[in-house]
């Protein structure tokens, strides 16, 4: 017991001694009295953690350097020496397609975008040129493994053809869509989808039109032009400059009084005297029958009964030309291919090329002598020359719509023709671009398609207009290419049924391939195009679109419209490549 209590006075003792005395105690602060924490970041751990972390980011920092900048290297995959050792061992049936894959791989590897601003484009629409359009002219002129132009551009995509208000369109919508980036109704144009078919009054609100890229691309300070083996005031080229609530208008003899009263102007009227078609650099086409009053009737150069015919006498090529002189211009009308040849581009501001009554002959009925009309490769590469010599950058729409025709009349072999005449068109401009092209956005498309189909099961190698085979229910042949609707294509034998199409020549240009519903002429189709571009922002195509986006994105390349970059950023994207 006296041991616990030493123990316990010790306790007491020491515990009295640590007391500080209260003096001593204020001159310090209570957070002094407080246990102070450890420093972490002094610790062992703490500095090993931190040094692993770095060097793992840095590592990640590095790995995505390489991946972004230098990708997977095509130095890879096998080339040369190597893919002969890695194919010689092949049969030969597997040797080719294995080839060819590490050939498109290499391509699909290399490749970089190009992000420059463009300078320029060059936008060429097929008229009808569907998927299956373009697939059997391949194989006309290319055979299977043939490719087009622009089927080697780096980038593609599809295209909804659907109008405001219908599933299947026609071209004037479709080229609103194209040029104007809004989608309106059927057969109106640069209008919006508040302006019904044939509505003048509507039309005149200014609140409805919308523009298109011709236009803001004017307004820019770019040259314009379009080209077209069509009229000029047809549907296609009339979506750049026209504001109309119906196609047909392209002259007065189309319109109903009430419009005129109304004050609505046929498309031919816009295109010469209203401001937009005014300052178009390059009109080259047809259609004089739509601007001069009582033109002559020829073989040569036959009316166009499908369309109107001016009798109101008026003379708007005249009317051009005295415009631009009393603007003291520089400007020169052409009517033959040998007049075209002869413009010196340099000395040229504005051209008005208007080759034929109606619209041009097909390329394979054309008289190629200097005075007979042009070939849409002529007309695009002088019209090239005209756009290029000023150095301000431009616009160029470039439309074969040679095709849509002879698909209408249910002749196939014309239209994959003209697909082949497009293409000759878009090789041309391609290698007269040159260097040029990594400033100028070059893209491809189709405004809608056609009801063609590719049928039956015909060797490899075979016609594509010739006969695939025999329907196992019938007995009778078939060919190839046939059409969904028809104009005379669908042709009963006497006994009603499905007549032999080998009775014919079906090689023939003047064939009308089989359909399965006739009426008054074939019908487009409804089904997605594709698009291809290549040069300046060419990767802005890269999937399903809206056909209206084409417009947007040409805007957006081009720094044009709602995307116009202010002047000081203008003058850098032209020292710098921006």
């Amino acid at each position: 017991m006296a041991t616990d209590r030493k123990r316990v006075s010790a306790v007491n003792s020491t515990s009295s001694s640590l007391e500080l005395p209260m003096d001593n105690y204020s001159q310090s602060s209570q957070a002094d009295l407080k246990p102070r924490k450890p420093r972490v970041y002094r610790s062992k751990v703490f500095i090993i953690a931190v040094s692993f972390s770095s060097v793992l980011l840095l590592i990640m920092i590095s790995a995505f350097a390489v991946h972004y900048t230098v990708g997977f290297p095509s130095s890879s995959l096998p080339n040369g020496g190597e893919k002969d050792a890695l194919t010689m061992a092949l049969p030969p049936e597997q040797r080719v397609w294995v080839e060819e894959g590490i050939s498109e791989l290499r391509n699909a590897v290399e490749r970089k975008d190009n992000k420059r601003r463009a300078k320029n484009v060059i936008l060429f629409v097929g008229d009808g040129m569907g998927p299956n359009t373009v697939t059997a002219a391949r194989i006309m002129g290319f055979k299977e493994e043939g490719l087009m132009s622009w089927e080697k551009f780096p980038d593609m995509g599809l295209l909804k053809t659907y109008c405001a208000n219908k599933q299947v369109p026609d071209s004037f919508s479709t080229a609103t869509a194209l040029f104007s980036g809004v989608k309106v109704n059927y057969e109106t144009g640069g209008v919006d989808s508040s302006v019904p078919l044939g509505d003048c009054a509507a039309s005149l609100n200014p609140d409805r039109h919308v523009q298109s890229i011709l236009k803001m691309a004017q307004d820019d300070g770019k040259l314009t032009g379009f080209v077209t083996n069509t009229r000029v005031t047809h549907a296609t080229p009339a979506a750049l400059y026209a504001h109309t609530p119906d196609r047909r208008w392209e002259c007065e003899q189309k319109m109903p009084a009430a419009a005129t009263v109304e004050g609505c102007r046929d498309i031919a009227r816009q295109l010469i005297e209203e401001p937009t078609g005014q300052k178009i650099n390059v009109i080259m086409g047809g259609g004089r029958q739509m601007l001069v009053s009582n033109v002559t009737d020829s073989e040569a150069d036959p009316i166009d009964t499908w369309s109107c015919k001016s009798n109101d006498g008026r003379d708007l090529i005249q009317q051009w030309a005295n415009i631009k002189a009393a603007n003291n211009e520089a400007a020169v009308v052409v009517q033959n291919s040998g007049e075209l040849d002869a413009i010196n581009a340099q000395d040229t501001d504005y051209v008005l090329g208007i080759f034929a009554n109606g619209h041009l002959k097909y390329e394979h009925e054309r008289d190629t002598s200097p005075s007979g009309m042009p070939s849409l490769k002529q007309m695009t590469l002088k019209a090239l020359q005209v756009l290029r010599s000023k150095n301000q950058g431009f616009l160029l729409v470039v439309e074969g719509g040679m095709i849509d025709q002879a698909h209408h009349r249910g002749t196939a072999r014309k239209a994959l023709n003209e697909v082949l005449a497009f293409n000759d068109a878009i090789n041309a401009t391609l290698q007269a671009l040159g260097n040029d092209l990594q400033d100028t956005l070059v893209i491809v498309t189709a405004d809608h398609s056609h009801t063609l189909t590719i049928n039956g099961h015909a060797s490899k190698g075979s016609n594509i207009f010739g006969v695939a085979g025999n329907s196992k229910t019938e007995g009778t042949p078939y060919t190839t290419l046939t059409y969904g609707t028809t104009y005379q294509g669908f042709q009963p034998d006497a006994n009603g049924l499905r007549k032999d199409p080998t009775l014919e020549d079906t090689n023939d240009w003047e064939y009308m391939q089989q359909g399965a519903i006739n009426t008054d002429e074939n019908y487009h189709g409804g089904s997605d195009v594709t698009i291809h571009a290549v040069g300046a922002m060419s990767y802005l195509f890269h999937g399903v679109h809206e056909q209206s986006y084409v417009a947007h994105a040409i805007t957006y390349a081009l720094r044009i419209g709602r995307f116009r970059d202010s002047s000081i950023a203008e003058s850098l994207a032209d020292l710098l490549p921006l």
